[in-house]
């Protein structure tokens, strides 16, 4: 028979006799995978409190989390929610996070063309050029916070060129994207909601102000189904370019924001007002805050463990792996968007009482001993089909439509750094490195040298 480990008190309370998902949270913000390794050994599926309060089931095994990324009885829509009203809906607007087929799809295939192989490889150029720019600037200091010196800036300039936001808006943009997805700060976290969603609302404005005195022949964006994408190296035919001015993104019209809007404007039933926010706001902050978390722990990993960066540097073929295994040991978000019962179902021989929601914990699959050798061990020459069967781009029709473009940034970035200071270090008398306490997970600080 299914178990229910759901435990009950005589008054219906469901949340006096359940395990804290983070009893120590300073100490699950340092290492969250022994807490999510006592927790999959006690049961794969098991009901928590979360530290908000909330109850929610906790999936960490790695099997229950595929099956339940690819169960299409487990929804991303909220609506489905046993208690949405009183949660209050979305944060901002409405994106592909939080929705199921058939709008899931319509969303999806509106940028899908935007993060095609081609074009990805095209963006190198670009993506190269601000590495360097930025390591121009910092490798003379001798030392620096990576983080705020590399690690950060990179993304953030990627995706604000790929979707139009002016140079001038894109500390103010960071900023309340940090505080957005930071965990210890709730008000700051609203306050900064409002400012990015009246920050977007103001932009998606602006490019359709643009877009409407915009020559005909300068009409088409990214996702027209007649022009070619211009990425953001500035080349015309999508195949790669130094570019200069086409670096900025945006000022011919051909951003990706300005396709969207473009989308809503003139496709009838191409996606709302409501989404082309949540898409805006989804493509922005999924697009710079996880690939820094990749770049900054990479490097924290590699310096941590010399023997393999020795291995790196010896053999640049071994980038890939480096790149997969950093994914896999320390993934660059816990766990993916909360998925909900649409109806009572069983997973790893749980029921689940439908309106209940779920945590998917990608980090505790990525390190379940039943899927990975050795799992609490960093080694960038494991098997790489057994290192690319990790979950932390998702799997199944949500999986991370950006992963291609993270990928390269983080090879571009790695590679860029290795070769522009080849003896860097961790500088721990300017400070360890600290884990964010956050819905991600990243570094906040990592002070280097060399």
């Amino acid at each position: 028979m299914p178990k229910d480990p759901r435990a009950l008190t005589s008054d219906g309370a469901v949340t006096e006799l359940l395990p804290e998902l983070t009893p120590d949270p300073a100490q699950f913000t340092a290492d969250p995978h022994t807490r999510y390794a006592q927790l999959r050994a006690e049961h794969p599926v098991r009901r928590v409190r979360l530290p908000h309060g909330a109850a929610a089931w906790l999936v960490t095994g790695g099997d229950e989390v595929r099956t339940a990324l690819t169960d299409s009885r487990l929804r991303n829509d909220i609506t489905h929610s046993g208690t949405w009203q009183a949660d209050g809906g979305f944060a901002i607007g409405r994106n592909m996070l939080q929705v199921d087929p058939p709008d899931h799809t319509r969303l999806r295939r509106l940028v899908a063309g935007t993060f095609t192989h081609r074009r990805i490889q095209a963006m190198r150029p670009r993506v190269q050029r601000i590495a360097d720019d930025l390591l121009d600037r910092v490798v003379p200091l001798g030392s620096a916070d990576l983080v705020e010196a590399f690690s950060f800036p990179l993304p953030v300039t990627v995706i604000c060129e790929l979707l139009g936001v002016p140079e001038a808006d894109r500390e103010a943009f960071r900023a309340w994207s940090a505080h957005m997805v930071a965990a210890t700060d709730p008000q700051a976290a609203t306050a900064a909601g409002q400012k990015m969603t009246e920050y977007l609302a103001g932009l998606i404005e602006d490019r359709r102000h643009a877009s409407a005195s915009a020559p005909d022949g300068n009409r088409n964006g990214p996702l027209s189904a007649r022009g070619a994408h211009r990425p953001i190296d500035g080349s015309e035919s999508g195949e790669g370019g130094e570019g200069g001015e086409g670096g900025e993104g945006g000022e011919g019209g051909h951003d990706v924001l300005t396709a969207l809007v473009r989308a809503r404007d003139e496709e009838h039933g191409a996606l709302s007002a409501d989404e082309l926010l949540g898409m805006a706001f989804l493509l922005l902050v999924a697009g710079h805050e996880t690939t820094a978390n990749l770049i900054s722990s990479a490097v924290f990993l590699l310096l941590r463990h010399p023997d393999q960066l020795a291995a790196l540097r010896a053999d640049p073929s071994l980038m890939t792996g480096a790149i997969e295994e950093t994914l896999r040991y320390e993934p660059p978000a816990l766990a993916t968007a909360y998925r909900y019962a649409a109806e009572r179902l069983t997973l790893g021989g749980v029921n689940i009482p439908q309106g209940d929601p779920l945590v998917l914990s990608v980090a505790a699959a990525n390190r379940d001993p039943a899927h990975f050798t050795d799992p609490d061990r960093f080694d960038i020459r494991r098997d790489p089909a057994t290192t690319a069967a990790h979950l932390s781009f998702g799997y199944g029709i949500h999986h991370c439509l950006g992963a291609p473009l993270a990928r390269l940034e983080a090879a571009i970035a790695l590679h860029t750094l290795l070769r522009r200071c080849p003896d860097l270090r961790l500088d721990t008398e300017a400070g360890h490195p600290a884990w964010r306490p956050s819905l991600l997970r990243g570094l906040d600080r990592l002070s280097v040298r060399w």
